[in-house]
Formats: structure tokens, C-alpha cells, sequence
């Protein structure tokens, strides 16, 4: 179970200052973020900032209901870190390999929605090169597919692979973007929507140099 009230203080003195005040981030177009869950959020991934950017766009108000999908390898690797990644980050660990898995690996997916959250994914799996998309996994089509009510919000974090890119663990000074997409819906087709997908992805990507009116 999540620890509210540890988890709301870190996201308050230290998450959202530190995202707002030391990264420097220049957000578009929060408003189409989803107001209340159930919902699911993707974006591509470059470093592990992405995630404690996403959910500080939230605001506390909405941080609750907040919960990033991340790889059960990582993030569970021993006892600190899955103290802190469950308890106090509110991750839904999910296992990549799945040679010899005989239960349901989106379960705690499925379950979450159930419960009314908002699910944060990173459809490439893992973070790639800084600033370089990766092709995306189909993971999020099934979940769609098995909840095709619920609006998916495509989200596009630029200069965060540089700030603080793979394998690296000292912060360089870089300003960061983040454009907010339109929501999409599954269509019942698992080509077409992961298409639709990538390209929402790089439509929001080729806004990057472009001025804001």
C-alpha cells in the first residue's frame, strides 16, 4: 500500500521544486491532460526524470491517483529501492520477461483502472539514446484493447535524455519541454492504433523548435 502521506511531502518539497525551479521546464498544453482517472498517459523515455516530470504536471491535488508502470527488474532490484518505488513513488511493477509467466501480466494494470487511476507508460520499455525514439512496444495496445473506454493522453518530454541521460548520475544544466497531445481511442486495431500513436508522438516532437503563440 502507498504511503500518502510520505509520498505527498516528497512530491512537495522536493519533487515539484526541484522540477520547476532547478530543471527550468516549459510545459504545452496541460489542460489536455486527464482531469481524473481512469485514464492512461504515454510518453517516449530518455531518463529517469521522465517520470517524476509527468507526475509532478499533475499538480498534489491529483497525485493520488497517480501511478507509473515501471520494469520489476529495476525498480525492485532490492529492499530499499522497492520501499521507496512502491511505497512512496506508487509504481505498478511489471515483470519484461515473461518466459514462464502463466498469470495475467496486466492484472495490476487492469486493476488500477478498475480503481479509478491514472496509469503513466513508457511504451519504448527502457530508456534509449537522449533525445532519439525508439520503436514502441505493443504492450499499451492490449491494455487499451482490454479497456477501450478509457482515453489515452500521448505526451512528448524533450532535453530530459540530456539533463540526466542513461548510465549517468550527475544532473547537467538543460532546459526542458514537455507538449501535451490530443487523447486517442482504441479503434479495434492493434497496427493502426500503435501507428496513430507513434505518429501523435512525433507530431508533438516537430512542435519542439517552433514558437509558442
Amino acid at each position: 500500500m502507498i504511503n500518502n502521506a510520505l509520498r505527498y511531502l516528497y512530491f512537495l518539497l522536493i519533487v515539484r521544486p526541484f522540477v520547476l525551479v532547478v530543471i527550468g521546464l516549459n510545459a504545452r498544453d496541460l489542460d489536455r491532460l486527464p482531469k481524473h482517472g481512469p485514464a492512461i498517459v504515454v510518453a517516449n523515455h530518455n531518463s529517469h526524470l521522465d517520470t517524476m516530470v509527468l507526475m509532478a504536471l499533475f499538480g498534489m491535488n491529483r497525485l493520488h491517483c497517480v501511478r507509473p508502470v515501471a520494469a520489476a527488474d529495476h525498480f525492485l532490484r532490492n529492499k530499499w529501492m522497492a520501499w521507496f518505488s512502491t511505497k512512496i513513488i506508487g509504481i505498478i511493477p511489471l515483470k519484461r520477461d515473461m518466459k514462464g509467466v502463466r498469470t495475467d501480466p496486466l492484472a495490476a494494470l487492469s486493476e488500477a483502472i478498475q480503481d479509478n487511476q491514472i496509469l503513466l507508460l513508457f511504451p519504448e520499455g527502457s530508456r534509449g539514446q537522449p533525445e532519439v525514439r525508439e520503436k514502441f512496444k505493443t504492450g499499451v495496445a492490449h491494455i487499451a484493447k482490454r479497456h477501450p473506454e478509457v482515453p489515452i493522453t500521448p505526451v512528448f518530454l524533450h532535453g530530459l535524455g540530456k539533463a540526466l541521460p542513461k548510465g549517468e548520475g550527475v544532473l547537467v544544466p538543460f532546459f526542458c519541454d514537455v507538449f501535451v497531445g490530443e487523447p486517442l481511442a482504441w479503434k479495434g486495431d492493434r497496427a493502426n492504433f500503435m501507428a496513430e500513436m507513434e505518429q501523435s508522438i512525433d507530431n508533438l516532437a516537430s512542435q519542439v523548435h517552433q514558437p509558442e503563440f
